[in-house]
């Protein structure tokens, strides 16, 4: 098929990089807002495992061809957006540009997470013989290739037996090792994708929740956690309580549902509860660490691990160490701050400080000076540090576990004060 990929997202760049991978003849138009030009050097593009060197390799063998203007676009089967929400009103412009219209009979696959309801509406935008069909981004960040090419599921909104033939065709070459496609009507698809975020989201304050109540409580959360997903109505996944969550797709997608309830005149008490909750838990380390020195931080010094809202990325949008560093600021800490990916869009975000040092390679390093450690991303390379090490250089001897990935009474036995999330455990 002929193929136009309209987008700088990462659901763009995937779908550019592996439909021209089975043999689509893909043509790449991205945003204005990042061309190509700034995308090849995004860290958070060339950090997705296999996504950048198969860009590269497509684009030297012919496969994916990039363009920079509507005018220069050829004629397509298939409209692939792959767009941010705040882009919705670019996807209609291209919609509306003859060269578009020119195509015989276009089937527009909307991919972005716009209002439910919007690819009907784009679908109108082109008229007649034209079709849309929805099908929601479903792409986990730090292996969306793997997401992509190897799918579990697609949430196919789809009308008609024309739109689904073709987007079967479309992605036959990932349909292979069982039946991937839920088809469903349009709406319903754009709903369901932000439903089973907002549910997502809802599953992790509530653990939040409980972690808080066990921390008053003085009970492990850890036996609660095992307690409540060993229960088969219930399972273990997005059940570990943490400090916060962010990013842009999951955060975004929760704030659309917010949107889509507020605008229907059905305002949720539980999602604004939800993104309250997240909101307070971005604080958690910091009010930790404010009660175990009481109150007298003016002058401290903390090392943080990891700035990245998750593992496997660049990225800090709506990350809780944003919210957290401006905590620790506000009472004159110094920090010594160590990512192994994110921390150019962190000095992006914050700026060169005389109160912010970084840190890409060694992670002790972050430590050296330091009164206390913080633990906000779980990286692998910080799952198992040197217990006696940091012993000897945390001045107070304090940990504080952001996400519960510690062993609270080994990390007492090495000597150290250890605070998580619903956990703790003294020397």
């Amino acid at each position: 098929m002929r193929v136009l990929v309209y987008g700088s997202e990462l659901s763009a760049a995937t779908a550019a990089a592996a439909l021209a991978w089975v043999g689509h003849r893909v043509t790449w138009l991205p945003h204005a807002d990042q061309p190509w030009s700034t995308l090849r050097d995004a860290d958070w593009l060339r950090r997705e495992p296999q996504l950048f060197a198969q860009l590269e390799q497509s684009l030297a063998n012919g496969h994916l061809a990039l363009v920079d203007s509507v005018e220069s676009l050829p004629a397509v089967d298939t409209l692939w957006l792959g767009l941010s929400p705040s882009q919705r009103e670019d996807a209609g412009a291209l919609l509306r540009q003859p060269a578009v219209h020119g195509n015989e009979r276009l089937m527009l696959v909307n991919n972005a997470t716009f209002p439910v309801g919007e690819t009907e509406r784009l679908e109108q935008c082109l008229g007649a013989p034209h079709i849309g069909v929805a099908l929601p981004d479903m792409l986990e960040e730090g292996r969306a290739w793997a997401t992509f090419t190897r799918p579990t599921r697609w949430l196919l909104g789809c009308d008609d037996p024309y739109g689904e033939r073709q987007v079967r065709e479309l992605l036959r070459a990932f349909n292979r090792r069982s039946e991937v496609f839920q088809r469903m009507p349009r709406r319903a698809a754009e709903l369901t994708k932000l439903a089973i975020n907002g549910m997502l989201a809802t599953r992790i304050s509530y653990m939040n929740e409980i972690a808080g109540l066990a921390d008053t409580l003085g009970v492990d959360v850890e036996h609660v956690r095992q307690g409540m997903g060993a229960d088969t109505r219930i399972g273990f996944e997005y059940l570990y309580p943490g400090c916060g969550f962010g990013g842009p797709s999951f955060s975004r997608d929760l704030m659309r549902l917010v949107d889509v309830q507020s605008s229907s005149g059905r305002a949720s008490a539980l999602l604004d509860r939800v993104m309250d909750i997240n909101e307070q838990k971005k604080e958690t380390l910091f009010r930790k660490l404010w009660s175990h020195f009481g109150g007298e931080l003016q002058g401290k010094t903390i090392a943080i691990w990891g700035a990245a809202f998750k593992p496997g990325t660049a990225r800090i949008d709506h990350a809780p160490v944003l919210t957290l560093l401006e905590a620790l600021w506000a009472q004159g800490v110094q920090v010594r701050l160590h990512d192994p990916a994110a921390i150019p869009a962190l000095l992006d975000a914050v700026g060169e400080r005389d109160d912010l040092t970084t840190f890409t390679a060694d992670p002790y390093q972050a430590c050296d000076g330091a009164d206390a450690l913080m633990l906000v991303t779980e990286w692998k390379t910080y799952w198992n540090p040197d217990w006696h090490r940091l012993a000897c250089t945390l001045r107070a001897k304090l940990v504080l576990d952001g996400r519960n990935i510690y062993d609270p009474g080994f990390v007492a036995s090495c000597g150290l004060f250890y605070r998580g999330i619903g956990r703790r455990a003294d020397p």
